[in-house]
């Protein structure tokens, strides 16, 4: 984002969520999109050359970062142009998204070169909402059995071949994929996502214990949207789910909405991984933000009612409606965490992952200042990205 000449700015008289602590009273000053000081008490509230923003004791956070999300606005990255994709970062940053992985769907070699083509034009300039920090490859290779809404003429055994076309063609775009590690020739795979810096994640996967600790060794270090499209946790089998569970090299998405998954297995979760081990994502797709009717996830035809996205055919769940604030207000109210540690889950987890934390994902001096305030309802009041206001 460029910052042209925006000067400084001072938000104060706010409850600040820093990495190591809440700094009450706290302030933070910006010059030119970054932040430069953090602080609390006192400060000189008459300099001339400095905008002031008064938070009146509201909560200040870091932006959220959103590693898995296939669209929203009527709009998909599947299919985005120019246009498209600033119709989806505009939505999601209303929603205090500041930073967004566009994330792809198990799709022909041609149709996914598109995406990452698309996505690295828009990125190649200057980007007016939520900054698209990378793509999310979902798939192709993944596991017939578990794949949810994934478009299973084109699930495909992984293929390195593909994978150094696309690094080669578009460096470091790529930050994530999500893959079956059962399937014939992934461990190499994943051994060589590793090597390239992109974060291996299983998903749509029927992987054992066993495989998926295998994998981790191989550098599995991610789950996507934990529990849902994975082999589940038995007592004598304890599946994908027991070892992400158990795993502390692998950090787990999950999807915070109330209809993916029970806010009790929620707990559980944290309870497993505690809170650096969580990734807060919406998995959302076009019809977020949008009225119940008829969409597609994909070129699969979709039914929203009541704001539950589902499949026509077989009824599945075909990704989300939610919003990443929707999510945070649910892990503090419903799942009973704090404001501190859904943060972490919502900002600081996901930039770490990502290898972007020298740039977003707290409050610290040198980072980019993208901000959240909110009351004590955590509704959104403010949302800065690069220090620039976001209109709600």
């Amino acid at each position: 984002m460029s910052h042209g000449t925006m000067g400084n700015l001072l938000i104060h008289n706010a409850r600040v969520v820093a990495p190591d602590a809440t700094i009450e009273n706290g302030w933070v000053l910006l010059n030119e999109g970054i932040i430069v000081e953090v602080g609390s008490g006192e400060i000189d509230l008459t300099r001339t050359d400095t905008a002031m923003i008064n938070a009146a004791g509201m909560w200040l956070i870091p932006g959220f970062i959103d590693v898995h999300v296939h669209g929203g606005a009527g709009s998909d990255f599947m299919s985005a142009d120019a246009d498209g994709l600033s119709t989806i970062t505009k939505f999601h940053a209303t929603h205090g998204t500041t930073s967004i992985v566009a994330t792809s769907l198990t799709a022909s070699r041609e149709e996914l070169t598109a995406i990452l083509d698309r996505t690295h034009h828009y990125m190649s300039k200057a980007m007016p909402y939520a900054q698209v920090v990378g793509v999310h490859l979902e798939g192709p290779f993944v596991s017939e059995k578990w794949r949810g809404a994934q478009n299973p003429a084109f699930i495909a055994p992984p293929q390195l071949a593909w994978l150094e076309e696309w690094v080669s063609r578009y460096p470091d775009l790529i930050k994530l994929q999500t893959l079956a590690p059962e399937t014939e020739g992934a461990l190499d795979y994943i051994e060589r996502l590793t090597q390239l810096g992109i974060v291996a994640s299983c998903g749509h996967t029927d992987a054992t214990y066993e495989e998926i600790i295998a994998s981790a060794d191989r550098g599995l270090r991610q789950a996507t949207h934990t529990f849902n499209a994975m082999r589940s946790l038995h007592h004598r089998e304890p599946g994908t789910v027991g070892a992400v569970l158990t795993d502390s090299r692998i950090r787990t998405e999950v999807i915070a909405d109330g209809h993916h998954v029970h806010h009790a297995a929620i707990k559980l979760l944290v309870a497993a991984k505690g809170r650096n081990g969580v990734i807060l994502i919406t998995d959302a797709m076009e019809a977020s933000g949008m009225p119940d009717g008829d969409y597609k996830i994909g070129e699969l035809p979709v039914q929203m009612i009541d704001g539950v996205a589902r499949l026509k055919d077989s009824g599945n769940l075909a990704g989300s409606t939610l919003t990443m604030i929707q999510a945070f207000r649910y892990m503090v109210n419903k799942v009973g965490v704090s404001v501190e540690d859904a943060s972490q889950m919502a900002s600081g987890n996901p930039a770490n992952q990502l290898g972007i934390d020298a740039v977003t994902g707290s409050i610290t001096s040198g980072k980019r200042g993208d901000l959240l305030l909110l009351d004590d309802t955590l509704t959104l009041h403010n949302v800065w990205i690069g220090g620039r206001p976001h209109s709600l």
